[in-house]
């Protein structure tokens, strides 16, 4: 598992290290010793005190089992998964498509009450027509070399926006004015996607921002983010999703949140930006 570009996961993998490290320890075992009796070498021992890999549920039963702490393997295990839910590798999840990512997506989503959502590059996904989530996944897909299930991944992605509609949920969302811009597919793709927008705006559930380009920078673009509830943020990168869930960070993403609204127009100035897009493309 790479090192993740996330404090909370680096966090999470250390105490686990640590734990680990203290079973030994409380078992007067040196690294060595206990190397020995896991049938590895010491340096996996020490890579796994040190947080440098991520201990299998192979590797951890032998460790408790050296340790003479069988009894706590299956904790152990249940916090080192979910250590590797907070750094989630797009390949790795979409390893047989991107139909089960997006279903998760859809639980998730069904979770949560309030969704405060930043994007920088494409629009949020409760928010995309099917023709704009064909085109973006397509892309995705050929990027990653996994298998292709759009189809699929694009009926479960383009559900979610029945949470617009139903069971009090709340979108707030922030969008740099460069995602109006960016081409999406074709012109026809990306004008009925821009006409959607406008047609979920007036929803109760809807408040969208848009972070024009005159704006006068107080916070500087970041890479998208999805805050559920203010409890977790998903954050979106090339190659991964990261989980975020210390409350340290958490308040990071909220106080970035709340000056990115500062440079954000609503309403009709929103509106005339949109516009202006759709009628860019021809």
């Amino acid at each position: 598992m790479p090192a993740s570009p996330s404090s909370s996961a680096q966090a999470a993998r250390e105490a686990l290290a640590v734990r680990l490290t203290h079973l030994r320890k409380d078992a007067g075992l040196t690294g060595k010793e206990l190397s020995a009796r896991c049938g590895w070498h010491p340096a996996k021992t020490t890579r796994i005190q040190k947080a440098e890999v991520q201990p299998t549920d192979v590797d951890i039963r032998a460790w408790c089992t050296a340790c003479g702490a069988a009894d706590q393997a299956d904790d152990l295990i249940a916090t080192a998964r979910a250590v590797d839910s907070m750094y989630v590798e797009w390949r790795r999840s979409h390893r047989m498509g991107m139909r089960k990512t997006q279903e998760d997506f859809y639980d998730l989503y069904a979770q949560t009450g309030v969704t405060r959502a930043y994007v920088s590059n494409v629009v949020p996904g409760f928010f995309q027509t099917p023709a704009y989530a064909t085109a973006l996944m397509e892309a995705i897909t050929d990027f990653q070399g996994t298998p292709n299930d759009v189809s699929e991944a694009v009926a479960a992605r383009v559900a979610r926006s029945r949470f617009l509609y139903e069971g009090g949920h709340r979108f707030i969302v922030l969008m740099e004015e460069c995602v109006l811009r960016y081409r999406v597919g074709d012109a026809e793709t990306m004008a009925g996607q821009l006409r959607h927008l406008l047609a979920v705006m007036p929803l109760p559930s809807v408040s969208l921002g848009v972070i024009p380009f005159t704006a006068r920078r107080t916070m500087w673009p970041l890479e998208a983010f999805y805050l559920h509830d203010g409890t977790r943020s998903v954050v979106e990168t090339l190659t991964a999703e990261v989980n975020v869930v210390q409350p340290r960070e958490l308040a990071d993403y909220r106080k970035a949140f709340g000056e990115l609204t500062k440079m954000a127009v609503h309403g009709n100035a929103a509106r005339a930006l949109i516009n202006t897009a759709i009628d860019s493309l021809g």
